[in-house]
């Protein structure tokens, strides 16, 4: 008989930090753009000339895009979708015909092969006609069951479970669960040890693509004991073993049709061979799965991108205001300018990664990281954008303007839909200190023994030493550089072009007043650094303009030198860089000049209740209930909603 499931476990602070160190991937194996970015250093060199695909990739993915775009033409109904709150199994069924399923999976396994480049096209073009559809691919493939399996799984896994995976099954990721989302560390379900299987016990909440799921990636607790190293561990799971069940389909206020539940494990058994890797190691797989399954959304973000600026040019280019198209006033027009620079850097930043990722040849984590925060949070800003531009008509339904004889444009619906992928595979506040640990790992490596309470005198003394060899040869380096220098990255400037090459300039310039900023607040911090999120948080963003206006510099320069469209190339990116360099200026501003101290004092007073006169007047229209739902191990009291589709 197998042991009975533990509580959720009691982690302070600092065990919670350490079991998120202890995931990060520790080395640097090769060059990372990004990473460089942080230190002070514009290493143009590892992303121009722009890398491109092999023109056989390139061939096989253009192949399955004009498939895939006559389906989705043909027999997706976005509108149908946002109606029924479901996709239509007929609509699944015919996205394993096409091998959509399997577009990131390789041949041999008769998925399509297709690269990043590729797999992200697609998702743009799908989620473009619904994006809960997009959801579904992206959840299945670049954080399902494929992916860990890929890069962590056996042969005999591989064999046995990626040619379902490439065309009939459909698979679904699960971590977080009720009380539990960005602090794995107190994850609760557990997975004991019982001859050749474990046995599964918890709750996992918001389960994409659980409700319809065929296999599952789930990460449990393995105690510790005689024999199992234990641990937070990897598991391949039959969606429909005994002891599973799907209790709840939730609903969202965007991607309607996102099949996303609560599943509950209740003394499941889980073969010891369908474990991914070793016990204690399903952080890591997480996370690096991650890596480049967090491409996945920027992809979307770039297609409804491209989606809003059509919208935003048809609409305004015909509706007239004080005798001229609304285009042409000057407060709608600066919104268009903004919708067409942004979805340029976006497509730029995406390809560079994507491309980068199929090569091989650098480290993106950061890269990936940086198109899923800038991605999603602009992605927003240019939604809001377009229903200000449409006004009344874009705060209506699809459905109410076609009801009264007008064009049914979703645009309220774009910008419901798109607000999760500020949440999704990483809140903005989460990939803010994901992406800063990562952009001061070089100080910590020199350093952090300094800062660490727990290190010894010798330790520290040691770490003193390294830090003074270390900054005495970077420091200096942040001084002067190309930047400086005004025929600096002159091949960005051909002629009858906008000038680039003074954009670059800038990025250089400001890479090294980043480090020093980076560099004098760990200073004045030291220990405290970590608690300084508002700081850390205009860092990572200031890094990422700064990535923008790299990529998209990197692009105009490719498509001048292999398509028709270069001088518009060069004019957009230079509109997006003038826009993201007021941004920078402004974050930089903020870094020392912000109400982040007062902001933590008027926090505690308003969770001590000083605040509570001020919230008289209303009426709450909330339901009685708990904030957060029971969740103890134990059997299903509820209906079993999961429905394969077949």
């Amino acid at each position: 008989m197998s042991a009975q499931p533990t509580q959720q476990p009691k982690v302070s602070e600092r065990e919670a930090r350490q079991v998120a160190e202890a995931a990060r991937e520790q080395d640097w194996r090769k060059p990372s753009f990004a990473k460089e970015l942080f230190l002070g250093r514009l290493r143009m060199d590892l992303i121009h000339p722009h890398p491109m695909p092999p023109p056989e990739d390139a061939a096989r993915g253009e192949a399955f895009l004009a498939k895939l775009r006559d389906f989705c033409e043909t027999k997706i109904d976005g509108a149908r979708i946002e109606r029924e709150a479901k996709i239509p199994d007929e609509v699944i069924n015919g996205l394993k015909e096409l091998g959509a399923l399997g577009m990131k999976i390789d041949i041999k396994y008769g998925g399509l092969g297709l690269t990043q480049v590729y797999y992200n096209k697609a998702l743009a073009l799908v989620g473009s006609a619904n994006p809960a559809i997009g959801a579904l691919l992206s959840a299945h493939q670049s954080i399902g069951v494929p992916q860990p399996l890929k890069l962590f799984g056996t042969q005999e896994q591989k064999d046995t479970f990626v040619p379902r995976l490439a065309r009939t099954d459909i698979s679904a990721f699960l971590l977080t669960e009720p009380d539990v989302g960005s602090d794995p560390a107190r994850l609760a379900t557990t997975a004991v040890p019982d001859g050749d299987s474990y046995v599964m016990d918890g709750v996992k909440l918001w389960t994409t693509n659980g409700v319809v799921a065929d296999l599952l990636v789930v990460m449990a607790r393995v105690p510790k004991s005689e024999g199992h190293k234990g641990g937070i561990t990897a598991f391949v799971v039959e969606a429909d073993s005994p002891g599973i069940t799907v209790e709840n389909r939730n609903a969202f206020m965007g991607l309607r049709g996102l099949e996303n539940g609560v599943t509950r494990f209740h003394q499941v058994r889980v073969p010891a061979a369908n474990r991914i890797g070793p016990e204690g190691a399903g952080l890591k797989i997480a996370l690096t799965t991650l890596n480049t399954g967090r491409l996945s959304l920027p992809a979307m973000c770039v297609g409804a991108g491209k989606w809003c600026l059509k919208i935003a040019r048809e609409w305004s280019s015909v509706r007239e205001q004080w005798g001229k198209p609304v285009a042409y006033h000057e407060a709608v027009g600066s919104k268009i300018s903004f919708i067409a620079a942004t979805t340029f850097a976006l497509e730029a930043v995406l390809d560079l990664s994507s491309q980068m990722a199929d090569e091989d040849r650098n480290d993106i984590r950061i890269e990936a990281a940086l198109a899923k925060l800038y991605g999603s949070e602009m992605a927003c800003l240019m939604a809001d954008e377009l229903v200000q531009i449409r006004g009344g008509r874009g705060f209506e339904t699809a459905d109410s303007l076609a009801a009264r004889g007008e064009r049914a444009v979703p645009a309220e619906q774009i910008l419901r839909d798109l607000r999760i992928n500020r949440i999704f595979e990483g809140s903005t506040e989460i990939m803010h200190l994901l992406i800063a640990r990562e952009a001061v790992d070089a100080h910590l490596k020199v350093a952090g023994d300094i800062i660490d309470p727990d290190k010894p005198l010798s330790a520290k003394a040691k770490a003193g030493a390294n830090a003074a060899g270390f900054y005495a040869k970077w420091l200096p380096k942040l001084v002067t550089g190309p930047g400086q220098l005004p025929r600096s990255y002159a091949e960005f400037h051909p002629p009858g072009h906008p000038d680039l090459s003074a954009h670059l300039r800038y990025a250089e310039r400001t890479a090294r007043k980043l480090a020093r900023s980076t560099f004098y607040a760990m200073s004045r911090w030291q220990g405290r650094m970590e608690t300084k999120q508002g700081f850390l948080g205009r860092i990572v963003d200031i890094g990422a303009e700064l990535f923008a206006i790299s990529a998209a510099c990197v692009r105009a320069e490719l498509l001048r030198t292999t398509t028709d469209h270069g001088r518009e190339a060069y004019q957009l990116a230079d509109v997006f860089c003038r826009q993201s360099r007021i941004r920078t200026e402004e974050l930089f501003n903020r870094l020392w000049t912000n109400t982040d101290d007062l902001d933590n004092k008027v926090v505690k007073g308003v969770l001590s209740g000083t605040y509570t006169w001020l919230e008289q007047g209303i009426i709450d229209p909330s339901g009685e209930g708990p904030w957060i739902a029971e969740a103890t191990p134990g059997p299903s009291e509820r209906e079993n909603v999961h429905r394969p589709i077949r």
